[in-house]
C-alpha cells in the first residue's frame, strides 16, 4: 500500500504542490493513474486546496478547503469523448472558507462558495435558514465551509489499485457540538464508480441532534431537454405550493428556462434487500447518466432540487439524499427528521456515485429502479407536508 499524508497539523506536514506518477507511488507504469494537489491563488480562491485523481478513464477533483467537496468528476466514454459529472455555477471560483459569512443576506451567505458536484449539508443542523427556538440557523449547516485536517492519500499497489483519499473535518463549538467527521473518497480504474463512505461520531459527553444532506448537483451534458428522473419510491410530495404546479412532470427536464425559479420535491425511497435506494438521471437518448445510490437506514430521504433557470444563473438538478428534507430543522421534529446521536455513537452514510457512460449501463439502472418500483405504488401527495411559516 502506498500512503501519502497530503495534510496534518499533528504530524506538521503539509505537501503543498504535488505530482504524483504511477511509478512514484509504486504501481507498474502502464497503470493509469496519477494524483496532483494544487495550491490556488487570487481572489477568493486564494488558500484553497485542490486535489485532482486520475484513476483509469476518470477525473475526480476534491476541494480538502471545503469539507473535502468533489468539485466534479470528468470520465471518458467507450468512444473517448469525456462527461462531465457537475454543474455550472455562477460562482466560478473555488472560494476559501474565509470569504464566506455564512450569516449574509438572512443567512444565505453559504451560497457565496456553492458551486460542487458533492457538497455536504450539516451536521449539527441541514436545511433552509430561520429560526428554530431561540436559535437562528444559516442555510445548510456549517460543515461545507470547514477546512479538513489529516488529509490523506492511499493507493494499492495491487489490482484493482483502489485510490483512496481520507479527510477529517471537526465540527465544534464549545457548550454545543463535538462532532468529528471523518470523509472517505474512492474508486478503482476498472469500474465506473465513486464510493463516499463518511462516519459522524459525536466525542462530546451528551446525546445531540443532528442532520445531514448529500447535495449533489449535475447538469450539462446530462441535464438537458428531455433528461429525465427515475427514482423508486413509496411518497411523493411537493416542498412548497409553487413546487405542487409541478408534480405531473416533477421528473423531466426542461431545456434551461428563463423565470423557471426552482422546484423542490420530497421522496420517501424504496430499498433494495441490501437497504440501498437509487436514483438515476439521464440525458434524453439515455446514452450517459448518473446513478446516486445510498443507503437508507441513516440517509432515509430524499430531495430533488429541479433548478431548471437559464445557464447564466446556474442550469442544475440536486439529487440529495439525507436525514431530512430541505425544510428549517424546526418544522422536522414532527416528521421523526431530526436524529440524535448519542454520546461517543458514530452514524455512517455511504453514497456511490454511478458514472454512466454507455446506453447498456443507463438500460441496466432503468431496469433496477423499475423492479424496485414494481413492488409498491407510490403514493403521490398533491399538498406539501409543511406548511411554511406555521412552525
Amino acid at each position: 500500500m502506498f500512503q501519502l499524508v497530503l495534510l496534518s497539523n499533528q504530524q506538521h506536514i503539509d505537501v503543498a504542490n504535488l505530482s504524483l506518477s504511477a511509478e512514484l507511488m509504486g504501481l507498474p507504469k502502464d497503470i493509469p493513474i496519477s494524483v496532483q494537489q494544487t495550491c490556488l491563488m487570487g481572489g477568493k480562491q486564494t488558500g484553497s486546496r485542490l486535489i485532482t485523481l486520475t484513476v483509469g478513464d476518470s477525473v475526480v477533483r476534491v476541494v480538502p478547503t471545503r469539507g473535502m467537496a468533489v468539485l466534479d468528476v470528468v470520465r471518458k466514454d467507450t468512444t473517448g469523448k469525456e462527461v462531465r459529472f457537475g454543474w455550472d455555477s455562477p460562482v466560478k471560483e473555488i472560494v476559501h472558507p474565509s470569504f464566506v459569512n455564512q450569516e449574509a443576506s438572512g443567512g444565505i451567505g453559504w451560497l457565496d462558495g456553492f458551486n460542487e458536484m458533492i457538497v455536504r449539508c450539516g451536521y449539527q443542523w441541514a436545511g433552509h435558514p430561520g429560526q428554530d427556538g431561540d436559535e437562528f440557523l444559516t442555510l445548510h449547516g456549517r460543515i461545507q465551509n470547514t477546512p479538513a485536517d489529516e488529509v490523506v492519500l492511499e493507493v494499492e499497489q495491487v489490482p484493482p489499485y483502489r485510490v483512496t483519499l481520507r479527510g477529517r473535518v471537526d465540527e465544534k463549538r464549545f457548550k454545543f457540538t463535538n462532532f468529528e467527521l471523518q470523509t472517505v473518497l474512492s474508486l478503482t480504474p476498472d469500474e465506473p464508480y465513486l464510493l463516499v463512505e463518511d462516519t459522524l461520531t459525536n466525542k462530546g459527553s451528551y446525546p445531540r441532534e443532528y442532520q445531514a444532506i448529500y447535495h449533489n448537483n449535475f447538469a450539462q451534458p446530462i441535464l438537458e431537454d428531455g433528461a429525465q428522473l427515475h427514482v423508486p419510491m413509496a411518497e411523493l410530495s411537493p416542498f412548497n405550493d409553487y413546487a405542487a404546479g409541478g408534480l405531473n412532470d416533477w421528473n423531466q427536464m426542461p431545456a434551461p428556462t428563463k423565470d423557471f425559479d426552482e422546484m423542490v420535491f420530497n421522496i420517501r425511497p424504496i430499498s433494495d434487500e441490501k437497504g440501498f435506494s437509487y436514483a438515476l438521471l439521464h440525458n434524453a437518448n439515455a446514452c450517459c447518466g448518473i446513478e446516486v445510490s445510498y443507503q437508507i437506514d441513516t440517509l432515509p430521504v430524499l430531495t430533488v432540487w429541479k433548478n431548471t433557470d437559464t445557464l447564466e444563473q446556474g442550469y442544475v438538478v440536486g439529487i440529495e439524499p439525507g436525514t431530512s428534507f430541505a425544510y428549517n430543522r424546526s418544522y422536522q421534529r414532527d416528521l421523526g427528521l431530526v436524529p440524535t446521536i448519542g454520546a461517543g455513537e458514530s452514524k455512517h452514510f455511504v453514497v456511490r456515485f454511478g458514472l454512466l457512460t454507455d446506453e447498456d449501463q443507463v438500460q441496466a439502472s432503468v431496469a433496477n429502479i423499475a423492479q424496485l418500483q414494481s413492488t409498491q405504488t407510490a403514493q403521490v401527495l398533491s399538498t406539501p407536508i409543511v406548511r411554511l411559516g406555521e412552525a
